[in-house]
């Protein structure tokens, strides 16, 4: 089961999903998509909480007021952390997420420290938790069957893409003796009695690693 939340505090709204308990986890770091962004309660037990990006955005200019969400998100699916004052959230592209088989279920780490961020939860905010625990809806996807038909829709809008520059090319190759030509030829007329005088100026005035579970 997975739980999928919906954040308003941006045009349009965020789209973010929660594994029930660790067994969801697994299925959510195999089968994530590059546009997700995990969080986690940094070196406490939580649920694992992904941010589903639009095309086009990026994970690390994630929007102030979204951020808050997430972290107010991820704090109150904490047992201890949602206790806690001053606890910090962690966030990762899910492609930055690491998994061997040495790990428990649940647990992860990350290929490039470079990419964690942090953000600081001060403290819990009920109006935000209430207002996103309002969207909460419950599913049983096949998160397999998603992720194979999100990358069969990649491929075909690629090839689509690849067809339109090859079909665009075409003109443009037939078009270039004629602009070699022009190109070749601009200054003929430069010098031509007729072209003297409007020619002449004369009449012008911008390795760390930890695991998670």
């Amino acid at each position: 089961m997975v739980f999928y939340f919906t954040s308003n505090v941006v045009t349009p709204a965020a789209f973010v999903y929660v594994g029930k308990d660790k067994f969801e986890n697994e299925e959510l770091i195999q089968h994530g998509w590059e546009e997700d962004v995990w969080f986690h309660v940094d070196k406490l037990s939580s649920a694992h909480i992904y941010l589903r990006l639009r095309e086009g955005d990026s994970w690390d200019n994630i929007p102030e007021e979204l951020l808050t969400d997430l972290g107010q998100l991820t704090k109150a699916n904490s047992i201890e952390g949602n206790k806690k004052d001053n606890i910090t959230v962690i966030y990762t592209p899910w492609s930055n997420l690491k998994k061997d088989g040495s790990m428990a279920d649940g647990q992860v780490g990350f290929k490039d420290q470079k990419k964690v961020k942090k953000v600081l939860v001060a403290q819990r905010e009920n109006a935000i938790v209430n207002r996103l625990n309002k969207t909460k809806v419950e599913k049983h996807p096949d998160l397999r069957l998603e992720k194979e038909e999100r990358l069969r829709a990649l491929r075909k809008k690629d090839q689509q893409a690849q067809l339109a520059r090859r079909k665009g090319g075409g003109p443009h190759r037939q078009g270039a003796p004629e602009k070699k030509y022009q190109k070749d030829h601009a200054y003929d007329d430069l010098f031509a009695e007729e072209n003297m005088v409007s020619s002449s100026n004369q009449d012008r005035g911008s390795d760390w690693e930890d695991d998670f579970m």
